[in-house]
């Protein structure tokens, strides 16, 4: 761990909601926050983090292609390299958000990153076309949760409980 911990909070969003999401996780973290949006995100940036928070919404059952593709630039350049560190993961849904949850623990089991925290889907009932594809208001509850869970990570990095 560095003398500062840095805590990656990775997110890619299209309506807003895992956006504020992630915003509210980096309030939470407060100093140790380093938001970076998935088509920034460089392996480098990666293995200069203590630890995670990954954020996106659920499309088709699965994480979106952007936050997919972030994990595919990134899984061989950091394979072996960053056994045991925390992570997170914060999922905006229509409805279920459990496909795009599996798809993130499948790919860092890979990595032996070590979960911290509960999964956080939050469920927007999105359901239509243009429900779907319309500018998200995230509830507030909601935002405290994430904000919590961007404290807690960020604690246990100072800490040094991970």
């Amino acid at each position: 761990m560095s003398a500062s911990p840095r805590l990656l909070i990775l997110w890619h969003s299209r309506t807003g909601a895992s956006e504020a999401l992630a915003r509210a996780a980096a309030e939470g973290a407060g100093d140790a926050a380093w938001l970076a949006a998935a088509g920034e995100a460089e392996p480098a940036m990666w293995l200069a983090a203590d630890g995670y928070i990954f954020c996106c919404p659920e499309n088709l059952g699965t994480m979106t292609g952007l936050m997919k593709e972030a994990f595919d630039r990134a899984y061989y350049p950091l394979l072996g390299k960053v056994e045991g560190r925390p992570y997170a993961t914060l999922i905006a849904a229509g409805s279920d958000g459990e496909g795009a949850q599996r798809q993130i623990d499948r790919i860092v089991t890979g990595w032996r990153l070590k979960r911290v925290a509960p999964p956080m889907i939050v469920n927007l009932a999105a359901q239509t076309p243009e429900a779907i594809a319309a500018p998200k208001t995230v509830p507030d509850a909601a935002l405290v949760q994430a904000r919590d869970t961007g404290a807690a990570l960020a604690e246990g990095l100072r800490l040094g409980l991970f």
